[in-house]
């Protein structure tokens, strides 16, 4: 029997099946032997080329941060104020032995007594020596005449919110009249003080050094009278009103202990 022969062409013929797994497993699979690959270039099955080294490659460089610009600090505004006081004398014509200047003390936070000179703002239409004259009794409760320049003093302080630059110009002065008074509500004491205790009594620098320079002053009207004081700089009314920083407050309906004139004991 003869035996019939099937043609079939070549797209009908039957495919090699393939081996999904093995090849599934070749890509899933790690470096031989489970290693890391060896320093320098590994070469490569399909065209034997050199694949670089991770430290061959370059670094990438990091990004910058934004940075969140800073919020600049709230200025302080800025005023300047100015004062006048005065160192009274009394008894300047007679022996510095027997002299006593007026001061005035102040209870600071710690609650010490810090011992000064009595001072005061320049206000509206005043000069700087009347301002000495009139818070001198404001504050002391004595009339003063004024002799001579003693210098001035400026600092920096901070106060509700503000940036003060206060200056003060002092006077050396004669004691007229009147009695020691602690009236003013911003001192807590006032007191005749042996003018060669106020090194030892003042409380700051400054006026430590002005009291030197009216120990000299007193030396020279003792040796060549009021000529010889140098002359008072010339000062105009103020103009305008200045932002004071802190308001002065008065009990004239208190009764008030007012010490006798002269040299009493000291605090």
């Amino acid at each position: 029997m003869a035996a019939t022969i099937a043609w079939v062409s070549d797209g009908e013929q039957a495919k090699p099946r393939r081996r999904r797994g093995r090849r599934r497993g070749r890509r899933a699979a790690g470096p031989p032997d489970g290693g890391a690959p060896q320093s320098g270039a590994t070469p490569n099955a399909h065209n034997n080329a050199a694949v670089p080294n991770a430290s061959d490659q370059p670094t990438p460089r990091p990004k910058p941060q934004k940075t969140r610009p800073r919020r600049p600090p709230d200025r302080l505004r800025t005023v300047h104020e100015t004062s006048a006081g005065g160192l009274v004398i009394d008894g300047i014509d007679g022996p510095k032995d027997n002299q006593v200047a007026a001061l005035i003390g102040r209870t600071d936070r710690r609650g010490r007594m810090l011992w000064s000179l009595p001072k005061g703002h320049i206000e509206l239409g005043e000069t700087a020596e009347q301002t000495a004259i009139r818070e001198v009794a404001e504050e002391t409760g004595i009339q003063g005449a004024v002799l001579a320049a003693l210098g001035s003093i400026d600092y920096w302080f901070v106060t509700e919110g503000r940036r003060v630059h206060k200056t003060v110009h002092h006077y050396l002065m004669r004691f007229l009249d009147g009695e020691l008074s602690d009236e003013d509500l911003e001192v807590s004491e006032v007191a005749w003080v042996p003018l060669k205790e106020l090194p030892s009594r003042l409380a700051y620098a400054d006026e430590r050094r002005l009291a030197e320079v009216a120990g000299e002053l007193i030396d020279k009207l003792h040796a060549d009278g009021p000529a010889a004081l140098p002359p008072l700089p010339r000062t105009s009314p103020r103009r305008r009103a200045q932002t004071h920083s802190h308001t002065r407050n008065r009990r004239p309906d208190e009764k008030t202990t007012r010490r006798t004139n002269g040299c009493g004991q000291g605090p």
